[in-house]
């Protein structure tokens, strides 16, 4: 296995299934099947760069998913997602404070040289391997767009 989080994920979905942990296993079951989908259609093995990734995605997909379940009025729905984000995100770096992501960005701006919206993808491509897993990347982007307008 290429990747240490995968590797840890495992060991702790078999403590999961050991402790009878349904909910919890559930998610890391879900964290798996994500990863062997992509390595299947893309025939690679996920790096912990590319696992970090997946988990964001997933995170994202859930805040989205309560959005909508509480605008929907689905308490119960939001809870679960919440709490697959908790799992989720136990595998994930800490995350960043605001003071350091408005840090990140000034050094990125400084670096590209960044002075108009049309140098958003340059900044982003500087900042995203930095930031990935550690902060939510829509916020990091309405960021750049403040500092750059």
């Amino acid at each position: 296995m290429a990747s240490a989080i995968q590797a840890q994920i495992t060991d702790d979905m078999k403590a999961a299934m050991r402790a009878k942990e349904k909910e919890r296993l559930g998610v890391i079951r879900l964290m798996q099947a994500e990863f062997k989908r992509i390595e299947v259609d893309e025939r690679i093995e996920l790096d912990d760069a590319r696992v970090l990734a997946v988990l964001d995605k997933m995170v994202k997909q859930r805040r989205d998913s309560i959005k909508q379940y509480e605008d929907a009025g689905r308490q119960e729905l939001a809870d679960q997602e919440a709490f697959e984000i908790t799992v989720i995100q136990a595998y994930l770096p800490a995350q960043l404070g605001a003071d350091e992501i408005a840090a990140m960005v000034d050094a990125a701006l400084t670096e590209t040289g960044a002075s108009s919206m049309q140098d958003m993808g340059k900044v982003m491509g500087v900042l995203k391997p930095k930031v990935q897993g550690r902060a939510d990347m829509g916020e990091v982007s309405k960021l750049i767009k403040a500092k750059l307008a």
